[in-house]
């Protein structure tokens, strides 16, 4: 048996059953997949996939537990390669992080400046997507740490550690009737069409949930997974914007108004996790700790261990 066996066996799963698509991604040949898997079942006396033809078409039962333990074998394999690398030399690597977009423009810059000036030679690689694409890179071992608020706790595979927590702002235009409410409710805010995130992002099912809590049925007309498209709507008088605070700022948006909203709706928690299992490289903890210095590798490896 041969670890790239076992990463041809995960690969083939991750790209839904093609062989095809594994082998570019593993940058070798079809037929050399298809040749590795053929010996690793011979050797193995199971079959890991069910076939019509020379199509894969499922993976059988004893397959998963053969792709579970692969699974921990090789995130083991890496584990001890970073574990080298970092005895090697600890200032020089690569850290992914997989994010949302009003994450990476909003919550993470003052975060990323004071790693780099302390790590100036780890390269920082980040992928913008979904809280559950980011959350599914992070369990696959994909990126070494995911920052998001929703779909991270949800991950049985994940280690997940809460940041901070951050509520809402409404935006509107220059002498919107709202500006005039001495005291702001949701009854009042109901009333006008609404434009905000879209459903799994930036805090969004929680914010539903003050509405419903009140009886009342928001008239959301649109939908956006950036912030900056919602306030470019709301300044041209589509309907009253709902974002994320931290992607208010009165100085850079000058063609909307602010309205604190944070007695409305129940804060939100910003998580960050990684994969269960992973080794984590000195440089890590220390983003880590520059994005939620509550959180220092001391009281992270507490948690994990208990």
């Amino acid at each position: 048996m041969q670890l790239h066996q076992l990463r041809y066996i995960r690969e083939i799963v991750r790209q839904n059953l093609s062989i095809s698509a594994a082998a570019k991604v593993l940058k070798t040949s079809q037929p050399s997949v298809s040749s590795q898997l053929q010996l690793l079942e011979e050797e193995l006396r199971l079959k890991v996939f069910e076939r019509r033809g020379k199509r894969l078409v499922a993976i059988t039962p004893m397959g998963e537990t053969v792709l579970e333990i692969a699974e921990r074998v090789l995130q083991d394999v890496g584990n001890i390669q970073s574990l080298a690398d970092e005895n090697h030399d600890d200032e020089h690597g690569t850290l992914s992080i997989g994010t949302t977009h009003t994450q990476a423009l909003y919550a993470l810059p003052n975060s990323i400046k004071a790693f780099s000036e302390r790590y100036p030679n780890v390269h920082l690689n980040m992928l913008q997507g979904t809280p559950r694409e980011v959350s599914e890179l992070a369990a696959a071992g994909e990126i070494d740490l995911a920052i998001a608020t929703e779909a991270l706790v949800q991950n049985p595979a994940l280690h997940t550690f809460p940041c901070y927590d951050w509520n809402r702002t409404i935006v509107v235009p220059d002498k919107h009737p709202l500006l005039s409410e001495k005291i702001l409710t949701l009854e009042a805010v109901a009333r006008y069409p609404i434009l905000t995130y879209m459903m799994d992002f930036t805090g969004r099912a929680q914010q539903d949930q003050s509405f419903h809590d009140r009886g009342l049925k928001p008239n959301v007309i649109f939908t956006a997974t950036d912030a900056d498209v919602i306030k470019k709507y709301a300044s041209i008088g589509l309907g009253i914007g709902i974002i994320a605070s931290m992607a208010f700022d009165s100085e850079q948006d000058k063609s909307l108004k602010g309205i604190d909203a944070s007695h409305l709706f129940k804060p939100s928690t910003t998580q960050l996790a990684f994969r269960k299992g992973s080794y984590l490289r000195k440089y890590a903890f220390a983003f880590i700790e520059c994005f939620a210095p509550h959180l220092t590798k001391e009281s992270i490896l507490k948690r994990i261990e208990r």
